[in-house]
This record gives C-alpha cells, sequence and structure tokens, in this order.
C-alpha cells in the first residue's frame, strides 16, 4: 500500500469514527422540564430533587409554555399548582431527557418524556 492510500485510508477511517462519535445532541446534560399551560387557569410547578434543591416555574398563564429549567439528575417530585390545587408526581428523571408537564383544557395533567438524543 503506497503512502497516498494509507493516508486517504486513515483520514477516512477518522473522518468515520469522529462523525459516529459526534451525533449526540446532548451529552450528560441534566434534564429539563416545562410547563404548557393549555388549561384555564395559572400553573406552577416545582421540582424537588433527591439532592434537595428545588426549581420553580412560576404563574405560567394559559396558553402559554413556558422556558426549560434544568435540575438535577435522579429522582424529582414534580408538585404542581392550578386553581389552589396542588398535583404531584415523582418520577426518576435522566441527564438528557426533556419533560413537558401539559396541562389542557380540563386541567387533566400528563407529563412527557422526550429524550434530546432521539
Amino acid at each position: 500500500m503506497n503512502t497516498s492510500s494509507t493516508l486517504i485510508l486513515t483520514t477516512g477511517l477518522a473522518l468515520l469514527t469522529f462523525a459516529s462519535t459526534s451525533c449526540k445532541k446532548c451529552k450528560d446534560e441534566n434534564p429539563r422540564v416545562r410547563i404548557a399551560n393549555n388549561g384555564s387557569q395559572r400553573a406552577s410547578v416545582q421540582v424537588q430533587t433527591s439532592g434537595g434543591n428545588t426549581v420553580n416555574l412560576n404563574n405560567v398563564d394559559p396558553g402559554v409554555t413556558s422556558d426549560y429549567a434544568s435540575y438535577a439528575p435522579g429522582n424529582a417530585t414534580f408538585t404542581l399548582k392550578v386553581s389552589g390545587v396542588d398535583y404531584a408526581k415523582t418520577l426518576d428523571v435522566r441527564t438528557c431527557h426533556e419533560y413537558t408537564i401539559a396541562i389542557d383544557r380540563a386541567n387533566v395533567i400528563t407529563v412527557s418524556d422526550t429524550d434530546r438524543n432521539d
């Protein structure tokens, strides 16, 4: 094998290796949450992490989706307040995942999980 063939082969392998390892959109980033409030009242959520930290998304008006807020991975309890009523859900949250807490017109609450590398 001559020098130029070796160089081309080596460059090709290096590019292939780089392409296969750099395609991930997210690399060990903290999970994040937002509220999609399609309900009839303002909504707030408090995220209590297993490490004891708290993240708040407060007073999200009807028809508004909040910005994302990041927090530590592990067990997290989402406590949501709508029309003065508290709702709580505990999840095992992972790095590179984002969670959307959706409130529908009847104030029914769902939590969806999206892997940011999909």
